[in-house]
């Protein structure tokens, strides 16, 4: 379960990278069909994340990597829709960094 977790976030990075991309070459459509195969990974993220959280022992610590990782995928969709709208994205990209880097932290001391 760890592998599908692991996975499905690091498809998603990437899949955040080629939407952002796509929209600011101009090609709406193609980034919004990048957009929608990216929802679908961050449910499948979700799902795998509540799977390894039932199969250990959970702490503190463990609700806090939960948290923050929805946290930086709202952040991840934010960013796209304000990107998309051509809105400044700047705060949301230094909090994003910020949580992702301690989400990641976390994930691989625990």
């Amino acid at each position: 379960m760890t592998h599908a977790h692991i996975s499905t976030w690091a498809i998603a990075l990437i899949l955040f990278v080629v939407a952002l991309v796509l929209q600011k070459s101009g090609k709406a459509k193609g980034a919004k069909i990048v957009s929608m195969i990216l929802r679908v990974f961050y449910i499948l993220i979700v799902v795998t994340g509540v799977q390894l959280l039932f199969k250990i022992n959970i702490t503190g610590e463990y609700f806090l990597k939960a948290a923050l990782g929805i946290v930086v995928i709202g952040l991840m969709e934010m960013i796209s829709v304000r990107t998309r709208k051509e809105k400044s994205t700047v705060v949301f990209w230094v909090i994003f960094l910020a949580a992702l880097a301690y989400v990641i932290h976390l994930g691989f001391s625990l």
